[in-house]
Parts: structure tokens; sequence; C-alpha cells
């Protein structure tokens, strides 16, 4: 055995599951004995008693020795009274914190090991300080959606849990299920083993199979709107806006955070496109590694992530639709979206009304322009 403590903690709790049964199945003795050796406490806990007690039973585990004096490994599972909570911050689970760690702190021996699993944990505490000092802290945190660029995250962890099904996904379809399976692994492993039994001996995932399978999430309908409007799928466009107006979302929601950042990139990517015809369109993580190297007078303008580096993920779908439109058309479609909005918020126009009427000038009135281009 490699050390005697070790913790997987942090917010995304299916994977923190995980990884704890994989360390534990690495690390535990096996043999004979391997049923007296290896003990496991259920850390889960209603009250603040509970906690106390999941406390007792680590140290008394602890404190016992091994089958005919053999190695053994005790694992306090999903310890759920180590966050600054109700129940971790009640004097009775602190008082059980407290005796587990005098118990680590005076030696368990290299003959035990003591794995420690927890979702949620007050890094400010004795405890955890000790563990990061004393111990093999493996962290697993859920990513965090609010910044810009976890969509590359997100995929990442998605195409990669896909393989271990041996799935692949179009384009297209890794978009959109990034967008409406969110951030947690348990959720991603769900949504992928589902749709691996309804793909059957078929491993490729399309499009219309995340639309059939995948629930679809706010983010989701977000991101079906903007493919929506640039592909001018007026029908579809208005269909997901009624339908967000059904279940209570607002009009000026909807503006803000689909039709504006759909219109926006548009107009980015077609000022990108004239300046620079050559940036690569077919591959994402081509696009942007292309745009980083350009020179930053360049893109100076465009939006950047938290890291500094251009957020090229809305960039790079708009950029694929911006060759069908002109500068001088999306400055007409950027005045509507305007106008829209300061209808929203100055009148009392129907709102499904007003975005209805955008959603046409947004499709329609620009298919007809190009379509008397062409012509």
């Amino acid at each position: 055995m490699s050390g005697p403590v070790h913790a997987v903690i942090g917010t995304d709790e299916g994977r923190v599951s995980e990884e704890a049964l994989a360390l534990f199945n690495e690390l535990k003795p096996v043999g004979e004995a391997e049923e007296f050796t290896n003990d496991v406490i259920e850390g889960t806990a209603a009250n603040s008693e509970e906690a106390y007690r999941s406390c007792v039973r680590a140290i008394e585990a602890l404190q016992t020795v091994g089958f005919f004096g053999a190695d053994k490994i005790v694992w306090l599972k999903g310890a759920n009274f180590l966050a600054d909570d109700r129940t971790g911050g009640s004097e009775r689970a602190k008082e059980g914190v407290e005796d587990l760690l005098e118990v680590l702190k005076a030696g368990i021996g290299n003959e035990v090991t003591f794995l420690i699993s927890a979702a949620a944990i007050d890094k400010r505490r004795g405890f955890y300080k000790w563990l990061q000092k004393n111990g093999e802290v493996a962290t697993f945190d859920k990513i965090d959606v609010s910044k810009d660029g976890w969509e590359d995250e997100v995929a990442l962890l998605v195409t990669t849990r896909a393989k271990e099904l041996e799935l692949a996904f179009e384009h297209e379809a890794l978009d959109l299920f990034v967008q409406m399976a969110g951030e947690e692994t348990r959720q991603i492993g769900n949504e992928l083993e589902k749709l691996s039994l309804y793909l059957g001996d078929r491993r490729l995932i399309e499009l219309e199979d995340v639309r059939l399978i995948v629930p679809l999430s706010r983010k989701g309908v977000v991101w079906e709107i903007g493919r929506a409007l640039e592909s001018r799928d007026t029908a579809r466009a208005i269909s997901l806006v009624d339908a967000q107006l059904e279940k209570g979302e607002s009009a000026i929601g909807l503006m803000r955070a689909a039709i504006i950042p759909t219109i926006r990139n548009l107009f980015m990517a077609r000022v990108l496109l004239d300046s620079h015809p050559r940036l690569p369109t077919h591959n994402g993580r081509s696009f942007t590694s292309a745009l980083n190297q350009l020179p930053d007078g360049d893109i100076a303008w465009l939006p950047r992530t938290k890291s500094g580096s251009v957020n090229a993920w809305g960039l790079f779908f708009a950029i694929r639709k911006a060759g069908q439109v002109t500068i001088g058309e999306m400055s007409q479609a950027l005045e509507s979206v305007l106008n829209a909005d300061k209808a929203l918020v100055t009148t009392q126009l129907d709102p499904r009304m007003v975005l209805h009427r955008l959603v046409a000038e947004l499709t329609v009135g620009i298919g007809k322009s190009c379509s008397r281009k062409s012509a």
C-alpha cells in the first residue's frame, strides 16, 4: 500500500464516488482474509448524532488490528458532515471529527490505510488542512459553467466517457449534448448509457439522437435557439421560444441569453471571415488555436475568457454560417435586435409577438435578402 491516509473530495459527487471506489479497490489487501481486513464505514449521516457515530465507527476500525496482523484498509465512505452546513457545523459532528483527527495525528501505523471520500468539505477547518499536509488528497470538482470556455472542458469529459462505451459523436451532436447534459459526471454518464442502449449496434451519435434521448435543459434550449437562428429555421426558433415562454421564461431573458449573443457572434464571425478568410472552420480546436495565434491587434476586440484567450466557442459555430450573410445584413440584424430589446423593456407590447416578429426578421428577412443577391 502506498500510504496510510488518502482523501477523495470534490463537488462532482459522481466522479468522487467513482474515483474513491477505484482507489479503494487498488489499495485494499487481497487474499483469503479480505472480508476481515477491509472495513467500509457509511459516512452519509441524516443528523449530527449519526455523523458522530460514523466517526466513532471509523476510529474503532482504525484501532482494530487486522486479521492475524494483516494489512487492512478503513474507508469512511461519502462523509457528508465535513461541510459548513447544519450537520457539519453542529457541535456533535465537530466532536466526532476532532476525535478522528486526534487518532490520525497520533499515527495509525503503516499496516493500516485510511481512505475518506466526501463531496463537500470546509477547507478552513483543521481536518482538511491536516489531510492536505499529511495525506494524499485528490479533488474532483464540477466544471464551473459560469466561466468562459467551460464548454471545452465539458466536451473533453464527454468524449472521454463516450470512448469508454465505444461511442463517438458527430460535431453538432457533441455540441448539443454538452449544452443539455450538464457538467456533472454522473449525469453525463447516465445520458451516455441511455444513448448507448438506444443506438444498439450503431456507435455514432447523431444530432437527432441527442434531441430524442437527452432531456432539453435551459442551456440546451438557448443553444438550439441560436442554431435555429443561424440556420434561418423560423418555425423551430419560434417553437423553442414559445416553449420557454410557456415554462415561465421571460422574453428579455431569452433575448439576452440566446438571441443577442447569436447575432453578435454572427457579426463578429463575418468580420473575422473578411479579414482572415483562411481560418479553419471544420474543427473547433483548430479554429480556436488559429484564432489565438492571430496578431493581438486583430483580435483585441473579441470576447475573452478569464485566462485571457479568445472565447472562441460561440464564434466557431457562427463562422460556419457567417459566409452566407454580409456585413450590411448583420448590421441590419443588430439594429432589429436592439429595437426589439428596447421594445421589451420600455413598451407594453406583447413580449411573445415582439420575439415572433424579431425571429421572422432575423430568419426570413435575411434569407430573402440573400436570395435577392444570389438572383
